[in-house]
């Protein structure tokens, strides 16, 4: 595991190309796109929806880091925001509301990760299925209709601005620096990036590969619920359709930004830079007025584009 703590150079370098991509696309929009450049479109347009990318591809990235996937994240969203959204609006305290929607995440991550680490259920297969369940779930509690009217305290806490800022975007930031520093410089994360390696050397020292697999769906699950609380606040209606798509994007920004899905690699900054590259692609695209299907063209072209780097540069 000692090799996993040396400085990534190949992942510096990504990390960079990225960062240059989305300086140049940044520039070369701006002087194309009469409304790209402006505070309200780089905030608003951008920026809030990076944020709810970013949160979902934080989660999205532990679980690829192990060699997983997971496809269950918009429906654990729905299912944690509509649960959270009814407390709220039958008179439960925000605080307490928010927690239970965090738990509800948890839960989901959990059922996803035991149904892979003790039933032995290949990833892509568990979290479609729990995809499809957690979804039915969100609609049947709802009876598919919206819960409206969230109160004032939970929507500015969440969705109000901090020393000029928007709260999502300091709750992206605040996790991003927590989710590196977590995955760089803890044991727990050390751990999660050497079961992305080789899963039986790991539990041949001991280690318990079951336990630490787990934990990554967990933080999955917690990350989707926060992300749905955040535009929860920001639209102060939670709908059971929320979160629908959400699973490509993350996956989209956490490849992009370096992530490896044969595990072993990935981190927390890199799925930052692939969701801002992601977000200024789609947020031009909705200004240049090109319709949706062809923006989820762009996005598949992506992901498809990150994996075949990822395959020349797997074996460096």
């Amino acid at each position: 595991m000692q090799a996993t703590k040396r400085p990534n150079v190949l992942q510096q370098v990504r990390e960079a190309g990225i960062l240059a991509v989305l300086l140049l696309g940044a520039l070369i929009f701006s002087f194309t796109v009469p409304s790209f450049f402006t505070v309200d479109n780089v905030i608003s347009g951008i920026g809030l929806s990076a944020a709810i990318n970013t949160v979902v591809a934080i989660g999205l990235t532990y679980v690829i880091i192990t060699g997983g996937i997971d496809l269950s994240v918009g429906s654990v969203a729905a299912l944690a925001a509509v649960i959270g959204a009814d407390l709220m609006q039958r008179g439960t305290p925000a605080l307490l509301a928010v927690l239970i929607a965090l738990a509800v995440g948890a839960l989901a991550g959990l059922i996803n990760g035991l149904l892979v680490t003790r039933v032995k259920l290949a990833p892509f297969i568990v979290t479609l299925g729990t995809m499809t369940f957690y979804r039915g779930l969100a609609l049947s509690y709802t009876n598919g209709q919206p819960i409206l009217s969230m109160p004032d305290g939970f929507k500015q806490a969440l969705g109000g601005t901090v020393a000029g800022l928007p709260m999502p975007l300091v709750i992206a930031v605040l996790l991003v620096i927590l989710g590196s520093l977590l995955l760089r410089y803890t044991k727990t994360g050390q751990y999660i990036l050497a079961i992305g390696g080789n899963a039986e050397a790991v539990r041949l020292s001991g280690i318990n590969v079951s336990r630490y697999t787990t934990l990554t769906y967990v933080i999955s699950g917690v990350m989707a619920a926060v992300a749905a609380l955040v535009l929860v606040a920001q639209l102060g209606a939670a709908e059971p359709i929320l979160g629908n798509g959400w699973e490509l994007n993350a996956i989209a920004a956490a490849v992009v930004g370096g992530a490896s899905l044969s595990g072993g690699k990935g981190n927390i900054v890199g799925a930052l830079l692939g969701a801002l590259l992601l977000s200024m692609l789609q947020n031009v695209l909705t200004l240049l007025n090109v319709q949706a299907f062809y923006q989820m063209l762009a996005t598949g072209l992506i992901i498809i584009g990150a994996m075949v780097i990822d395959r020349y540069t797997r074996g460096e």
